[in-house]
């Protein structure tokens, strides 16, 4: 497993991670308060957990906005 960021926004602490063995497309771990989820970077999906819906729709209106980046890291 490769963490290649980690940042925080919105009090939503994100971890970015291209993972083969378990997961086989490049995700974002998300944190906030008790919630966690883990969301595909190429199409915004969520793999595991949740977040409360405003801040989903945050992380994967960022992850849109910042998609190229996410996935060149």
């Amino acid at each position: 497993m490769n963490a290649s960021h980690i940042d925080v926004l919105w009090n939503i602490v994100y971890m970015y991670f291209i993972d083969n063995k378990q997961r086989k497309v490049p995700h974002i771990h998300a944190k906030y308060q008790e919630h966690e989820a883990v969301v595909s970077i190429p199409d915004g999906e969520t793999l595991e957990g949740s977040l409360p819906i405003p801040k989903m729709k945050l992380l994967q209106a960022w992850i849109e906005l910042h998609k190229d980046d996410l996935v060149a890291d």
